[in-house]
């Protein structure tokens, strides 16, 4: 059974918290779907709490740390070189839908690096969580990206741009390129999941651009400890801050950067 440290202890006290309070609220989306105000005000709301309870929890375990949130920004705490980066709730236009692909995500930064993340799905219940230099995990057990080395034999995932975000017409470009040669791409609507399932072996490869860093912190050491590539599509190793995230096996790299940048022709 893998043994987690403190810090990942602290971690996951903190999403098993959060996710009560989210599941909570999960289960009354249904009936705001009929409501004449709608249910957008309310997701918010169980966003906004979920992000103090995270906070509150994490300073508990670590009260140097500062923090960098999706709702409510960045924050120094005494240790200059120790931070949180939190999405509270990653899937929102899921959650907000009723649909159960939803997560939280959290992420340890020190000195500029990644070193500890959680990502957990409360629907369902599959936590997942790594350390630098310790491997990855769901619940107890060990993550390894998959083996595919043929692109027909490979699904992928990626985010769709929507309305008033994202570049649609490059992206319909890069679909194109790349559904010729693999066999599915899947588009489930949350990074940080794309990025636990890629860890997992489900997805053998993923791609997405404009990322923030709560969406893909996490996620990012996960894959890289389940022995796989982590990088920016077009080649840089910062993908965290970039925001233009391409993930892959060991093998898949190459030939998948090479699709995306076919589609830029």
């Amino acid at each position: 059974m893998a043994t987690r440290s403190a810090l990942i202890n602290v971690m996951v006290r903190a999403a098993e918290k959060a996710a009560r309070g989210l599941v909570r609220d999960f289960g009354e989306v249904e009936h705001l779907q009929v409501s004449r105000k709608g249910p957008a005000d309310f997701v918010s709301a169980a966003d906004l709490k979920a992000e103090r309870t995270l906070r509150e929890e994490l300073q508990k375990g670590r009260p140097e740390f500062g923090f960098l949130m999706e709702e409510s920004g960045a924050s120094k705490g005494s240790d200059a070189e120790a931070r949180w980066i939190v999405d509270p709730l990653d899937g929102t236009t899921n959650f907000l839908h009723g649909l159960p692909h939803w997560a939280i995500s959290i992420a340890a930064e020190r000195n500029g690096e990644i070193v500890a993340g959680v990502i957990y799905a409360p629907i369902g219940d599959q936590l997942f969580w790594a350390e630098k230099g310790a491997g990855a995990f769901v619940n107890h057990t060990r993550l390894r990206v998959s083996e595919r080395r043929r692109l027909e034999d490979c699904v992928l995932a990626t985010g769709i741009p929507f309305k008033g975000r994202g570049d649609h017409a490059g992206f319909l470009k890069e679909q194109e390129a790349v559904m010729k040669e693999v066999a599915g791409i899947r588009r489930f609507g949350a990074a940080s999941l794309d990025l636990a399932y890629t860890a997992a072996g489900r997805f053998d490869a993923y791609w997405e651009r404009g990322l923030a860093p709560w969406d893909c912190a996490a996620g990012v050491l996960m894959v890289t400890e389940a022995g796989g590539f982590v990088g920016e599509i077009e080649g840089g190793r910062n993908p965290v801050f970039t925001g233009n995230v391409l993930a892959t096996n060991s093998h898949l790299q190459v030939p998948v950067a090479r699709l995306l940048k076919s589609a830029k022709g």
